[in-house]
């Protein structure tokens, strides 16, 4: 676990830098200097885009990490490389050509209960483009087992370009449509920067020669693209369908809750970085004890932490959400239901890893197509009776399913399971500490009480964990910050 812990620990710093800044920004920020109703074409623009998003990247940034290992010779590697360029390329320039020819019917679909949609199409489009090359130029630096800068770019870059325009919009440097404009260019910017820092790793020569082993290539990325797209479906659809059926202005209540939720899920983004090349090397090498161990303890160490991520959030959130406007705590439930399903999410460990870099993603790019519609029919069932709760509900019973059916899957094809009896205390841990604090309140203002019981809940949690050695890999580090002192 050297290079994985080392580089997790690295990306967990950045990343909970990232959404610190995000915080700032979604809970205080955003609420503040713009309109619910731009706040939420903001979150429905960029949700569209993570949406669209696979099919413009053709699965590369996949591709690139699952087949990068098996190409020994230069000239061989080279054209490959050049393909992972070229290819996306391809899908977007004839893309670019639809939407411009059938603008007006995409626009007028899109925005069928709120017109201020259409005004942002182009906006959604680029981004979508900037989105898909980060993603390869990443993947680009993640087969050289260099994550910790991509990571970087990738959760704190753009919050920041974020947060500045948002304070040179509510100092009037700019209005609306400048903000909306420089939304775009940060992200264009952020993906030329992982493009230069990706080349300076290792320079391209681009080699039009016959690629090894092409055709599995092609086939894995088409199939990819569904991957990626079932992924991001599943995480943005929701708001995509809100944005359909009631005013976008309660997608701005909605991306409060689902962003407090995703907390949780920060551990699981970091690690998961170095997971997937790791897990690729293991798979094209053959060697399922690494991988196994990999599997078992990426689970036990991502459920520690995210339970005790999940605890701070759900044992602090009835004083959450006196800190930031009251219409804002229409989104207490959507918490809970996406909190829970980001834990199960953490539990998983390198679940994701292991089946996109295998030969058996087709069966479950299969199952996850019949889970979108499930989830896409959910939506369209719950969400007119039930608004933002109902899209909460429906993304909920969704990733459940589809997590469920891919824990069996990897124990049925390699016989690995991630947990361990570690695990059933952690969760009996989990439940004990729900029980002792959840009704429990400080008569105090909602920032110290926040501050007293998290230092409460940090206290016992560290200490059974700890006392009990649930993880040797956290236990080890503990000791390195006790000597430390």
């Amino acid at each position: 676990m050297g290079i994985v812990a080392i580089q997790s620990f690295k990306n967990i710093i950045s990343t909970y830098l990232g959404f610190f800044i995000g915080a700032i920004n979604t809970l205080f920020l955003y609420t503040e200097f713009l309109s619910d109703e731009y706040y939420g074409m903001v979150g429905y623009m960029l949700s569209l885009a993570y949406v669209i998003m696979p099919i413009m990247a053709f699965g590369m940034h996949n591709t690139l990490v699952k087949f990068y290992s098996n190409f020994k010779s230069r000239v061989s590697l080279n054209s490959f490389l050049t393909l992972m360029l070229v290819l996306p390329i391809c899908v977007i320039i004839p893309l670019i050509f639809i939407t411009y020819v059938s603008y007006d019917a995409i626009a007028s679909f899109l925005s069928n209960k709120n017109d201020i949609i259409k005004s942002y199409l182009w906006h959604t489009f680029i981004v979508a483009i900037a989105l898909a090359y980060f993603e390869v130029f990443f993947a680009w630096a993640k087969v050289q087992m260099k994550t910790v800068f991509g990571n970087f770019m990738k959760e704190v870059f753009h919050r920041v370009g974020t947060m500045i325009l948002l304070f040179l919009l509510h100092f009037e440097v700019v209005d609306l449509e400048q903000f909306m404009a420089g939304l775009v260019f940060v992200y264009v910017l952020r993906m030329l920067v992982m493009n230069i820092y990706a080349f300076s790793i290792k320079i391209p020569v681009i080699t039009f020669k016959r690629v090894p082993n092409l055709r599995n290539i092609l086939k894995y990325s088409f199939l990819i693209i569904i991957a990626g797209s079932i992924a991001t479906i599943l995480l943005d659809v929701d708001k995509v369908m809100l944005g359909h059926y009631i005013d976008i202005k309660e997608i701005a209540y909605y991306n409060v809750a689902i962003f407090i939720a995703t907390v949780i899920a920060v551990p699981q983004r970091a690690m998961h970085q170095i997971l997937l090349p790791l897990s690729a090397k293991y798979l094209n090498e053959k060697d399922f004890d690494a991988l196994k161990d990999l599997y078992k303890r990426s689970s036990l160490n991502l459920f520690i932490v995210g339970g005790f991520i999940f605890l701070l959030i759900v044992l602090n959130i009835n004083q959450l959400y006196y800190v930031i406007p009251e219409e804002f705590s229409g989104g207490l439930f959507v918490v809970f239901m996406i909190s829970t399903s980001k834990l199960y999410d953490n539990a998983l460990g390198s679940n994701n890893a292991i089946l996109f870099n295998s030969d058996y993603y087709r069966m479950v790019l299969v199952l996850g197509v019949f889970l979108v519609v499930l989830m896409v029919l959910l939506n369209i069932v719950f969400i007119p009776i039930l608004g933002i709760n109902g899209a909460g509900i429906a993304t909920f019973l969704a990733v459940f399913m589809y997590n469920s059916i891919k824990l069996f899957f990897v124990y049925r094809k390699f016989k690995m399971f991630p947990f361990t009896n570690y695990t059933l205390k952690i969760a009996l841990l989990l439940l004990v500490s729900v029980l002792l604090f959840y009704f429990w309140e400080f008569p105090f203002h909602p920032i110290i009480n926040i501050g007293l019981k998290s230092f409460l809940i940090t206290t016992l949690y560290v200490f059974v964990v700890y006392r009990f050695n649930f993880s040797e890999d956290i236990s080890k580090l503990i000791n390195k910050l006790l000597k430390l002192r």
